[in-house]
């Protein structure tokens, strides 16, 4: 059986290889380790200063922050199981978080502050005005910048505003991440570092993610819709998101009850982005109801089938099946056989929304290609599979060996190994 580039597909590209995403990952890579080694030059200054060991406090500085880490990543991963994004863009959106946008921020910031604050209002109202104007916009805008050009380049990956809350998490978790470090550090020296960590790491640890996740909302439904509103709002996104970002910030002027009072409104935000996540898993699970019957003659696709796509249980109990029939080849297989079943039905909701796509038959085909390709390696090379757990009758399932599609296939590969010359669309 012919082999497809599971991933391209997936994806919605000819190549899973990117340019843009290759040298925009080397460049924030670059980045956070020019901060990170900018923090221990910090930590090793303020070690001598303070007769600590500095390089002591930058790695329990370090330890500290990967801690939220851990715990954010798993759960912003989880909002969007049932079409999880590409881990290369997702590890793409972490380090520009952790490189550029800090960097930037960190450069914007002290200029801001310095040259227009301070003069203008003096030290103490410049450091206020700073910290609660200058920064959310300076920083919001850094973390946002990847959002866009994710919109730009990436379009096709943002089906829901599950999708652009889940970019604008691993961004923001990236950035805090850098960010943390230099509070800890800060706060090792001067000894306040559990306290700190306290507040930073486990009181408040999604603070950056919600207010990014406001700019992620605008670059989804920019994404998934058309009209003139689609331009204006990415920029309402952003400007939700400095409102929330510096009313945090400035909370710490009113004492406790300021930080509990803008606490309490960055939860009912949560609370607010997590509803968001819950519509758009039923809508998916909707979509796939609604659109894929249509392909039930095809043979790749059940009733019951479809069932099984529309929950993660039934999904789950799929691969373990499919690990029986094929061992971990099959397991993989199945997972592409059901992102490619899921990305077909948002494709269709997608027309339907009126977001036209010229190559969207050759999308079809390609995923239908790859159900095809995939049901085959989970099949194994056992004469009849063992009957899935979910289908009532051995022939109650697509998972059986029925009409070939070669052609469809062949149609796949040419679209991906073809390249435009001179502007000529593909045929």
């Amino acid at each position: 059986m012919p082999r497809l580039d599971s991933k391209a597909i997936l994806q919605g590209r000819r190549s899973r290889y990117s340019l843009t995403l290759i040298l925009g990952t080397v460049i924030s890579v670059v980045c956070m380790l020019g901060m990170l080694g900018y923090l221990w030059i910090l930590a090793m200054a303020g070690g001598a200063a303070a007769g600590i060991d500095g390089a002591t406090g930058f790695v329990v500085s370090l330890v500290a922050a990967i801690v939220p880490v851990t715990i954010l990543v798993p759960l912003i991963l989880m909002l969007d199981r049932l079409e999880p994004e590409p881990g290369w863009v997702l590890f793409f959106a972490f380090v520009w978080g952790a490189g550029v946008a800090v960097l930037a921020s960190l450069l914007l910031n002290s200029w801001g502050i310095a040259y227009l604050m301070v003069p203008l209002f003096g030290q103490s109202v410049g450091d206020f005005l700073g910290t609660s104007m200058v920064a959310p916009v300076v920083e919001e805008s850094a973390k946002g910048m990847v959002l866009l050009l994710l919109l730009w380049r990436r379009r096709n990956e943002i089906d829901t505003f599950t999708d652009g809350v889940v970019y604008a998490g691993m961004v923001a978790t990236g950035f805090a991440f850098t960010e943390n470090i230099l509070y800890f550090l800060g706060a090792f020296f001067d000894g306040s570092l559990v306290a700190t960590f306290a507040i930073r790491g486990v009181v408040a640890p999604f603070g950056h993610p919600i207010y990014t996740a406001m700019i992620g909302l605008g670059v989804a439904y920019a994404a998934m819709r058309t009209g003139g509103g689609r331009f204006l709002a990415p920029i309402a996104g952003w400007v939700l998101a400095v409102l929330l970002h510096g009313m945090w910030n400035a909370s710490t002027i009113f004492g406790w009850y300021g930080l509990g009072l803008a606490y309490l409104v960055l939860f009912v935000v949560l609370m607010g982005l997590l509803a968001i996540a819950a519509r758009d898993r039923r809508s998916q699970v909707a979509a796939i109801d609604r659109y894929l019957p249509p392909y039930i003659s095809t043979g790749l696709v059940t009733p019951a089938d479809i069932t099984m796509l529309s929950s993660m249980s039934g999904r789950r109990q799929a691969r373990d099946w499919a690990a029986r029939n094929a061992g971990a080849r099959g397991r993989a297989a199945m997972k592409d056989y059901q992102l490619a079943a899921t990305e077909l039905a948002l494709l269709h909701r997608k027309m339907d929304a009126g977001v036209r796509r010229s190559d969207w038959k050759v999308s079809r085909d390609s995923f239908l290609a790859l159900m095809h390709v995939a049901r085959d390696t989970f099949l194994g090379h056992v004469p009849r599979p063992v009957t899935p757990g979910w289908a009532e009758t051995p022939t109650d399932s697509g998972f059986l060996r029925r009409a070939d599609f070669a052609h469809v296939i062949a149609q796949a590969q040419a679209q991906q190994s073809y390249v435009p010359r001179h502007g000529q669309p593909p045929r």
